[in-house]
């Protein structure tokens, strides 16, 4: 297993345990299963395990795993504020004691405020006394690095990255979303601040994986590796990645993705697999709907659409159903100033900067249509009347 160090020298394995997709038996979590899953991710290194309160399950299955196996001191436990849900002072402290109680533990070594869209959501939470909060965890040893997870765009997250002195933070990033959400321009400007970054989502919630071509399936099977390890080798070979965490739930995921780790370091592509990978990425959009790049040279919308993050969802839909449009409400809805396709005033701005020249002004009204259905509305008024930022 390789490691990587934070800003205060503590090292972090490359490979973290994301702990949202444990096994399940008859609709529950499978605890013995996720503390022999575990126990194997400790012995080939992993020390870096994140969960967080809306997780079903979650927290209370990692606790009990780590008690029986005696492990809680040589690991790193991440977990997060559902901000969203945070009305006073009170509700942080609450929501915190409920979390130490089902890890079972006193501290929390990474903890994140969970799900930052924009800055509106952490200015809201410092109007309710967050940074007191978190400088007297801090100082009582209850929290040990504080952070946030992001969905977002690019601009929301460096005005995020500029807002408080963060230890780390977390984005999805993956080859094919290179230019999406945070995106590589976030994670260097992240890196050139020397905070460390953690990667969710490398896979694709596993679409990296089924989503290739029969073609491109025998070309992952005759390179050596499997095309989970070419997604985490790509990953791991930029050197501003600190932790990738996969959502492992299977003891052969565990061994793959740790066998991985062993010798990934950044530099460690050569110029024939950087060739390999952008293979696959053009394998996987040559299905999309919309031929978008993510380059963002439409960018900044008058109006304010995300137009690359709404294109991205757009082209998940296909094959994540519901998953996508969840995360679009997760990356244009939930926000004090909406970021979706139907802000579109058909200005025509865009069209004229797409290297692509795509036709984005009836592509939006497409996507519009099929990924803003009744909840996503519900959802946004939801926002405008309870202002949840």
């Amino acid at each position: 297993m390789q490691y990587r160090q934070d800003k205060t020298g503590t090292k972090l394995s490359i490979l973290g345990y994301g702990c949202l997709r444990f096994p399940k038996t008859g609709g529950r979590i499978d605890v013995n299963a996720v503390t022999e899953q575990i126990g194997e991710a400790v012995r080939l290194g992993v020390n870096y395990f994140d969960t967080a309160y809306v997780y079903g399950g979650s927290e209370a299955a990692l606790g009990e795993a780590l008690r029986r196996l005696g492990c809680r001191d040589k690991v790193y436990l991440a977990d997060k504020l559902p901000q969203y849900l945070i009305k006073s002072r009170a509700g942080m402290e609450r929501c915190f004691q409920e979390q130490l109680s089902r890890l079972g533990t006193d501290h929390i070594d990474f903890y994140l405020m969970h799900m930052l869209t924009d800055l509106a959501a952490w200015q809201k939470l410092c109007g309710l006394g967050i940074r007191e909060w978190i400088e007297e965890k801090k100082a009582a040893g209850a929290i040990g690095r504080i952070g946030f997870s992001f969905h977002g765009d690019t601009a929301a997250f460096l005005e995020l990255l500029n807002a408080y002195d963060w230890d780390f933070c977390q984005i999805q990033y993956n080859y094919l979303d290179e230019h999406t959400q945070a995106g590589r321009k976030g994670l260097e400007a992240a890196a050139a601040r020397g905070i460390p970054v953690i990667i969710m989502e490398p896979l694709r919630g596993g679409r990296l994986i089924t989503g290739l071509s029969d073609t491109a399936q025998k070309q992952v099977a005759a390179s050596g590796r499997t095309a989970a390890g070419w997604g985490l080798r790509w990953l791991w070979d930029q050197p501003g990645v600190t932790v990738v965490l996969s959502g492992m739930n299977s003891l052969e995921m565990v061994r793959d993705n740790a066998a991985q780790a062993d010798t990934a370091c950044p530099g460690c592509m050569t110029a024939e697999e950087h060739a390999f990978v952008a293979a696959l990425r053009a394998d996987l959009q040559a299905s999309l709907r919309v031929g978008c790049t993510g380059c963002g040279y439409c960018q900044p919308c008058p109006a304010g659409v995300d137009i690359p993050g709404v294109f991205a969802s757009y082209n998940r839909l296909a094959g994540e159903g519901k998953n996508a449009k969840t995360q679009y409400l997760l990356t244009t809805g939930l926000r004090r100033k909406g970021t979706g396709a139907s802000q579109c005033v058909g200005c025509g701005k865009c069209e004229q900067h797409c290297p692509q020249h795509l036709p984005i002004r009836s592509l939006l009204k497409e996507a519009a249509k099929e990924l803003e259905g009744p909840l996503y509305k519900a959802a946004r008024l939801g926002v405008k009347i309870l202002k949840l930022w």
